[in-house]
């Protein structure tokens, strides 16, 4: 029940044994137990995972969790996988000895895992045991652009979106060169995954090789950059030429080689190229700008074409449409009756329009469902992810529900204790006025002397993170919170607010729903 049952804890850790057995931090932050510390954007820190970890996340990696278009045939298989603190990753699995040098592998490896940006897909961590070699990403639950534009079933990607595609990769290649990392191996439509919000980003897999002296590019040759073909090298011109190829994918809807595409281009033959599906609804001038930039991008010379920052330049004009849908609304409520196709283009030239509308994914859950179980006002303050009435509530609590926890003896009741339980009443004393950071200070005193443990302690610390905008450490406190108490209903309450904020809501849904049945049951017979 609850989190605490995984790997990650296993049982009671002192503050000072956070970690051990864990996956490790490989920036010199601290250790995250699988959830991911804390950095931008809520994405974990880099961290290096046991093989066992990500064996019991993609059940010993098996064909059903492979996610990969290639599946059991490509050379390096990707796999989705869930970590024992129910965060979904994507797990890149090389073939035995792809790189023979460990150090090169984990340099290189956290070179990328250095990277944090909203429009990828971040790495996370790596994994270099033995000959094993693997790589820890972001899991991106809506499928590639390859699926969407070659494969799809109930509809094909809106003109609207294609463009956001563009753009949107584009400028995860734009922050990748700007941070050094300029090389993108083999850049296709399906190294572009779409999010659980329908935003696309740019796979992190990509920014590696897939072994230290492999091939850069794993498509047919007829979509493979001149230059590489005779020198065997990937450069920054060669990145922009295969992003052309992804431009002709997102204006035909098909992967046609780039010199069949040249032909038509040279002869204007926009119409001819374009999309049958998107049944005319695009814009021809729009149409033209990433005709022409696809044009440039193919070029046969490399110092002819564009750079990353061209590429953002060009692509941006294209989105910035005015904001149309108050127009739309008026129209709808003063009682016209509009065609179909009226709305569909006020609806396609919106730039506020959400991806998972333009890519017809159904909307993501901001928050948990109502649980099976009525809420106490906790439940329903954690529901509500209200964070004040939250902390109004454990404030009046005070420790009552620590009973029981700690059995001391009279030698124990030393200067050490007496100094330890004055730092809990300097923490309590910050909690209340809400002076965060002294907070998290004071009742970290207390838990790193470990003579005495408090489920109340981790409560009011989780949500001191939580206050703070760190989901991954409030879940670590919550979740050592109900080891010490694992029938707290509090705990599991807390773990729930943690869970949504780290966008898992189905997880925190099924949490809440466990703090309210422990609530139920101790309300029945006691404690």
């Amino acid at each position: 029940m609850g989190c605490c049952a995984s790997s990650y804890l296993g049982e009671p850790l002192s503050e000072k044994d956070h970690g051990k057995g864990h996956p490790h931090p490989a920036n010199g932050t601290a250790a995250h137990g699988g959830a991911g510390g804390d950095a931008a954007g809520g994405v974990p820190v880099f961290s290096e995972y046991s093989l066992s970890d990500l064996k019991a996340a993609t059940n010993n990696f098996s064909s059903e969790f492979i996610v990969s278009e290639s599946g059991e045939k490509a050379p390096n298989v990707v796999y989705k996988g869930r970590l024992q603190n129910r965060r979904w990753i994507a797990v890149k699995k090389f073939t035995k000895m792809a790189w023979p040098d460990p150090k090169q592998f984990v340099d290189e490896s956290r070179g990328v895992g250095k990277l944090r940006y909203k429009r990828l897909a971040n790495l996370i961590g790596y994994c270099c045991d033995g000959d094993e070699r693997l790589l820890v990403a972001e899991y991106m639950t809506n499928d590639t652009l390859a699926k969407h534009l070659f494969h799809w079933e109930n509809q094909t990607i809106e003109w609207a979106m294609r463009l956001r595609v563009a753009l949107y990769i584009a400028e995860a290649l734009d922050f990748c060169s700007s941070e050094g990392r300029p090389l993108y191996h083999d850049l296709n439509a399906y190294r572009v995954l779409f999010d659980e919000t329908g935003d696309p980003r740019l796979s992190c897999f990509g920014l590696m090789k897939n072994s230290r002296d492999g091939k850069s590019y794993s498509t047919n040759l007829a979509y493979t950059p001149p230059e590489y073909l005779r020198n065997g090298r990937v450069t920054p011109e060669s990145v922009m030429f295969s992003f052309g190829t992804v431009l002709l994918d997102l204006l035909s809807g098909k992967h046609i080689p780039p010199s069949h595409a040249l032909d038509m281009i040279r002869g204007k033959n926009i119409l001819l190229l374009m999309d049958s599906h998107l049944e005319g609804n695009f814009s021809t001038e729009e149409a033209t700008v990433v005709f022409d930039l696809a044009s440039r991008c193919l070029q046969y010379e490399p110092r002819e074409r564009p750079n990353t920052k061209d590429l953002v330049e060009t692509l941006s004009p294209v989105q910035s449409k005015p904001d149309v849908s108050p127009h739309l609304s008026f129209l709808l409520s003063a009682g016209y009756n509009l065609p179909d196709a009226v709305v569909y283009s006020f609806k396609l030239f919106d730039p506020q329009v959400p991806s998972y509308i333009l890519l017809g994914i159904p909307k993501h859950e901001e928050a948990p469902p109502t649980p099976q179980h009525p809420l106490s006002p906790m439940g329903d303050a954690c529901a509500r992810m209200d964070l004040t009435a939250i902390h109004q509530i454990l404030v009046m609590t005070h420790y009552k529900d620590d009973e029981g926890t700690n059995e001391l003896s009279f030698q124990e009741w030393t200067q050490q204790m007496r100094d330890m339980l004055e730092a809990r009443k300097r923490g309590d004393l910050a909690f209340r006025d809400k002076d965060l950071k002294n907070a998290i200070d004071c009742y970290s005193q207390f838990i790193d002397v470990g003579t005495m443990v408090s489920p109340t302690v981790y409560a009011r610390r989780s949500l001191c993170h939580l206050l703070c905008d760190q989901p991954d450490a409030a879940l670590r406190d919550a979740m050592q919170a109900q080891c010490v108490y694992p029938d707290w209903s509090t705990a599991f309450y807390m773990q729930a607010v943690a869970l949504a904020k780290l966008d898992m809501h189905q997880d925190a849904a099924d949490m809440l729903n466990e703090a309210a049945t422990l609530e139920e049951k101790r309300q029945r017979g006691g404690r």
